[in-house]
């Protein structure tokens, strides 16, 4: 399966924009270094981490060349179950990023 496959489903094509990808991991940073903080509550920190995990998703897909259509229902789903094509994450990682997803 490519991403090309799912163009005006879920996904559109753009043009990989550097800056973009920069500020969506800088982001993503932050948000980890929020997750660590423990005087802060449990569901606060899973908050960050989740944060962070749908921005270094999104920054893998703009780097692939697309991003997600968010009119559509579903983006945060087709981000984390697209790791798999974007960083060539294994499927059991996808699985336990998605059941996090539904948290």
């Amino acid at each position: 399966m490519s991403l090309d496959i799912l163009v005006g489903v879920a996904l559109e094509k753009i043009a990989p924009d550097a800056t973009v990808i920069k500020r969506l991991l800088s982001s993503a940073h932050r948000n980890i270094a929020d997750a660590h903080v423990m005087e802060i509550s449990a569901e606060n920190r899973f908050d960050a981490a989740y944060k962070a995990i749908m921005q270094l998703s999104n920054a893998a897909l703009q780097a692939n060349g697309f991003r997600t259509l968010t009119s559509k229902p579903g983006h945060h789903m087709t981000m984390i179950q697209v790791l798999s094509l974007t960083i060539d994450l294994d499927k059991q990682t996808v699985i336990v990023l998605d059941a996090l997803r539904k948290q």
